[in-house]
């Protein structure tokens, strides 16, 4: 079966964050990943990470004011030091965590930005952002989010974008993050659509649609996904990245037996 981990900012949210990581591993998973660490001394995220015998799947790059609705700042022109800024301590924290896997969020264009300019900034930032990571050995991830229900004008919201900015870029450590979620309502066919990704996708994602809840609750067949994703040899990890439509625990269904 795939290697599953848990996405400690969706699930186990009944508990304070630090306790997550006991809960994730007492459920069965391995690995942990979740959207920030930036709010907790990396020390402290460790000594967490080691005692549970965990492994640091991915967390994201700085995504600018994120309570004030910003979803990353990789297109806009005028946030290329902070950006910059926000790789050199995105760095520091994963050497802190043995992470080997970052996600730059692109962000949302606004309305009275060129496109052109928005996608140079963003190519120009991935470029930069792809050698100071590989400095380290580090793969940056970039996502495609769905513009029709969750984030309207986030700039990369089709796989083929994505994969538009790696091609230009043309950088070993650059890989698409795919998640089936947001995949599914704008494109589709997750499994014809992985075999045909699956060389430049270095991780994923899921959740079920409509809701973005556990597996089994809309309609995605997971069983046949997840039976897809084993039979691709994909050799990266698997996140649970939904919101549990009640207890965390109760939305394990999908997993018992798996971890």
């Amino acid at each position: 079966m795939p290697r599953f981990a848990a996405n400690l900012s969706m699930l186990f949210t009944e508990v304070d964050f630090p306790e997550r990581f006991a809960m994730a591993r007492a459920a069965g998973f391995e690995g942990v990943e979740y959207l920030f660490p930036y709010a907790y001394p990396k020390d402290m995220l460790s000594q967490m990470l080691n005692d549970n015998q965990l492994t640091q799947v991915l967390f994201n790059l700085p995504p600018g004011d994120w309570e004030a609705g910003e979803r990353g700042i990789a297109c806009l022109p005028d946030r290329v030091d902070e950006f910059k800024a926000g790789v050199t301590q995105a760095i520091v924290y994963a050497r802190a965590l043995g992470c080997r896997q970052l996600n730059c969020l692109a962000g949302l264009k606004p309305a009275d930005l060129p496109e052109d300019i928005a996608w140079q900034t963003l190519v120009d930032n991935v470029a930069w952002a792809a050698g100071k990571l590989a400095e380290d050995n580090i793969t940056l991830c970039l996502e495609a989010i769905n513009s029709r229900v969750d984030m309207p004008d986030f700039f990369l919201d089709t796989s083929g974008k994505v994969l538009a900015v790696i091609e230009e870029v043309d950088a070993d450590n650059v890989r698409l993050q795919y998640d089936l979620y947001h995949m599914q309502i704008m494109e589709g066919d997750l499994v014809r659509s992985m075999e045909c990704l699956l060389p430049w996708i270095g991780h994923i994602q899921f959740a079920d649609n409509p809701g973005r809840h556990e597996p089994g609750t809309g309609e995605i067949n997971f069983s046949n996904v997840f039976a897809a994703i084993d039979s691709m040899d994909y050799e990266g990890w698997v996140s649970a990245e939904y919101r549990p439509s009640g207890a965390t625990g109760d939305s394990l269904g999908w997993f018992k037996g798996k971890g």
